[in-house]
């Protein structure tokens, strides 16, 4: 793959804003974090459900595709952390369910239209819950502060740490994996992705543990140790694997759609699930190895 420096520079203006944003969203408060996911939330929900009717040569009522997307958020609100409250009413608590129960009658008003229902469509659909709805819910379920103990170290997390950490592994990730494989990638990864290969993917994934375990550490607290390194080091790892099956997953979607990009929310970048497709996948891989082994 020859390195194109139009499109680079495509890539990185358009990068520039987009970090910017999400910068905005991730740091600000729990509040700006919960809108940020929440405009990706159902950003996502739009164009999966758009793939899904070009994959099955359907048409969701508009009722459908609603209450699709309201339901799923009631899932995505129901894994809010203690942190998403408002006069002590808990998200979780007090509006998940209600919001959960609207989407389902939502979605029962769509499926008794005229519409056609093809069973198939439908449940690909359905798998959008999990692919997206839980993947967010449990964003939103690292936002909350703990403490861990690594060896004889105790590292106190604030509630975006994790979040930082797999979005920064994912981007440094993405970053080399193209750098690399621009200037020595010659063996495909994938047939469905045929721009990757395995010289800059294997290149992507060493250099953003390398970076993640050692720089990010001093940058973040000032100071380091092998605890600390192991710890930023086997997050960065997993979201940086996962995320690479995530983004081959997202092309398969779109090669059977028998489209380019999801959509069109960045130049040069695609839309939604272009951008997002890699933290889909990591979120729940890390979410788990942060549950069983380090919280």
């Amino acid at each position: 793959m020859a390195f194109n420096i139009q499109t680079f520079r495509t890539r990185a203006l358009t990068a520039i804003v987009f970090v910017a944003v999400m910068l905005t969203g991730l740091l600000w408060n729990q509040w700006s974090f919960l809108i940020l996911f929440s405009v990706i939330h159902f950003g996502c929900w739009l164009e999966y459900l758009k793939l899904t009717e070009k994959i099955h040569a359907t048409i969701f009522h508009p009722y459908t595709k609603l209450g699709m997307m309201v339901m799923g958020y009631g899932i995505m609100l129901w894994f809010c952390s203690p942190a998403f409250q408002i006069s002590g009413y808990g998200l979780k608590e007090n509006i998940s369910l209600p919001v959960s129960a609207a989407g389902f009658a939502l979605l029962l008003t769509g499926i008794f239209q005229k519409n056609p229902v093809s069973v198939k469509a439908f449940g690909f659909a359905v798998i959008g819950l999990l692919y997206i709805s839980l993947s967010w819910g449990l964003m939103m379920d690292f936002y909350s502060d703990f403490t861990i103990r690594i060896s004889s170290d105790f590292l106190v997390v604030s509630g975006n740490f994790i979040a930082l950490i797999i979005i920064a592994s994912i981007w440094i990730n993405d970053t080399m994996a193209y750098i690399v494989g621009s200037f020595i990638g010659k063996t495909p990864l994938s047939k469905v992705s045929p721009k990757k290969t395995w010289e800059g993917t294997i290149g992507g994934v060493m250099l953003c543990v390398i970076v993640m375990a050692f720089l990010y550490p001093l940058l973040l607290y000032s100071y380091s140790s092998s605890a600390v390194a192991f710890l930023f080091g086997s997050i960065a790892l997993i979201a940086a694997i996962s995320g690479t099956i995530g983004d081959l997953l997202e092309s398969k979607l779109k090669r059977s759609a028998g489209v380019k990009d999801s959509g069109s929310l960045m130049p040069g970048h695609g839309g939604f699930l272009d951008r997002f497709d890699s933290l889909l996948l990591a979120t729940p891989f890390v979410w788990l190895y942060i549950q069983l082994f380090i919280k």
